[in-house]
This record gives C-alpha cells, sequence and structure tokens, in this order.
C-alpha cells in the first residue's frame, strides 16, 4: 500500500515539463437531430414569394381575385351581344367560368413552376436549399392561391345569377386536381428544357398560344364536327374542362372524358422532368 498522495495531472505535467491536459468540462449532450429542414425550407420559399409577388403591389390578392374575374366579365358580356344563350344553361358568366378557372389554373401553375430555378436562383447556392423545394414551393403556393380564387368566384358568381344548379363536388375536385397535376408536370419539364436552352420558353409560348382558344373554353367538345373532335381530344384541357362543367350541369355527359389519358400524360411529363432535372440541375444553375 502506497504511502504518498495522488498526484493531480497539472502536477505530475509541471513535474515533467509537459503541457497541462485542458479540463475537458461536462460532457455535452448530442446535438438534435434536423427534423422538418426541408419543410422549413419550402415554407421560407413560399414567404419570400409571396413577399414579392403580392406584398409590393398596391391590393396584393385582390389583384389576383380581379384579373380572372376581369376576363370572365369581358368573355360574357361579349359573347352576350353575339349569341343569346350560352351552350349550357341560360348563364354566360357561369358557363366561361367552368371553363376559365381550370385553364386559368393549368396555365399559372405551368408558368410559374417552368420558372422556379431561375426565380430562386440566388439561394440554390446555398446547400440547404434544392431544386425540388423550389418547385414545390410554388407548386404549392399558387396551387392553394388558384384554388382560392376558383371557390371565391364560382360562390360569388351562383350568389348572383338565378339557376338550377346541383352541384356535384367529385368532378369539380377532380377535375381541379388534374388541372394541378397538370400544371405541375408542364412546368417541370419546361423548367428543365428552358434551362438547358433558354429559347425553349419563347417557342413554347407561340406553339401553346392557341390552347386558349382549343381547350373548350367557348365552346363544348360534343358540337364540333368529327375531325376537329378527333385532333382535339389528345388536348388533356379538353377534358379537364368537359369534367368540371358536369359538375355543374347535372343534365351534361361529357362521355368523351379520359381521366386516365390526362393522368398518363401529366405523370409522364412530371417524370421526365424530374429526371432532367435531377441529371442537369447543376449545369442550369451555372449558366
Amino acid at each position: 500500500m502506497s504511502l504518498h498522495p495522488p498526484v493531480s495531472d497539472t502536477a505530475l505535467s509541471t513535474q515533467t515539463g509537459a503541457a497541462p491536459r485542458p479540463d475537458p468540462g461536462p460532457a455535452l449532450s448530442p446535438a438534435p437531430p434536423r427534423r422538418f429542414a426541408a419543410a422549413r425550407v419550402i415554407l421560407a420559399l413560399i414567404l419570400r414569394e409571396m413577399s414579392t409577388r403580392y406584398g409590393r403591389t398596391p391590393g396584393g390578392y385582390i389583384w389576383g381575385v380581379l384579373e380572372p374575374l376581369a376576363a370572365i366579365m369581358f368573355l360574357s358580356i361579349g359573347f352576350s351581344l353575339v349569341i343569346r344563350t350560352p351552350a349550357l344553361g341560360t348563364s354566360f358568366l357561369l358557363f366561361y367560368a367552368t371553363g376559365y378557372l381550370p385553364f386559368n389554373l393549368y396555365q399559372t401553375l405551368s408558368a410559374m413552376i417552368g420558372a422556379s430555378i431561375r426565380f430562386s436562383k440566388p439561394l440554390l447556392r446555398y446547400p440547404a436549399v434544392t431544386w425540388l423545394d423550389a418547385v414545390l414551393a410554388r407548386f404549392l403556393l399558387n396551387s392553394l392561391t388558384g384554388v382560392l380564387i376558383a371557390v371565391i368566384l364560382l360562390t360569388g358568381i351562383l350568389a348572383v345569377i338565378e339557376h338550377r344548379t346541383q352541384l356535384d363536388l367529385p368532378p369539380l375536385v377532380a377535375a381541379m386536381a388534374l388541372a394541378m397535376v397538370l400544371g405541375l408536370g408542364v412546368g417541370v419539364i419546361n423548367c428543365a428544357i428552358s434551362g438547358l436552352y433558354p429559347i425553349w420558353e419563347m417557342v413554347w409560348s407561340i406553339l401553346t398560344r392557341p390552347l386558349f382558344l382549343a381547350s373548350g373554353i367557348f365552346f363544348l367538345y360534343d358540337s364540333l364536327p368529327p375531325l376537329p373532335q378527333n385532333l382535339l381530344w389528345y388536348n388533356p384541357l379538353i377534358h379537364i374542362i368537359g369534367l368540371m362543367r358536369t359538375g355543374f350541369y347535372p343534365t351534361y355527359d361529357a362521355a368523351y372524358v379520359n381521366v386516365t389519358y390526362v393522368l398518363g400524360v401529366s405523370l409522364g411529363l412530371l417524370a421526365m422532368g424530374l429526371l432532367l432535372l435531377g441529371r442537369y440541375h447543376r449545369e442550369i444553375l451555372n449558366r
């Protein structure tokens, strides 16, 4: 048994001439795991776009409602001067609203998502922000905005006109959901192609300009001759707008509507767009 007192590390270091070892202190608990990091990034991107698009404009979100309302009003007034009654029902406002609102939702989503990387390019240089976050943020914000605008306008139109409409919600929800998925698919693949070839944005704008006239906003697919029907059937928006109108007009049977075809086109475009962005997003960011 030793009679010498225990020697501390500091004293031992002094005796041997070595530097004293630092006191490690109390053990630190491990850092908490990063949960919902992607959700926080997407929410931050949504708030940024809301402040950029609506926060700097007098009226803000009011213009989002007034713009489609003005378009529907002009269509209704213009065609009512030429045609006595619309193709369905007795209200021009309701007929054109059921065609214009899903088309506007698709068009807004495809345009906004197509420019999502360019809009958030400075932020995408941070490791925490990915190109998928930018796409999802624009999709969520513009989808919710478009659906909210459609609900407000359709509710207001039904409140001010005389109608015998019996709403069928499943076709309405399905039509708006299909417009959202189609807008997402077209927007993602356009985001990839226009990022690699900037001229594609202008080419796409020219190619799709006739869609406003060829998507069934002003007419019924059933009333067309066989040749235009055979050509326009391949336009997914024809099916979406036809499905939308079946939810407002119980007597209208849009037998030509094929939900599987619209989903196939939308998901196919989305898959190709995601593959292209996954492969070439670094090249797009470095341009």
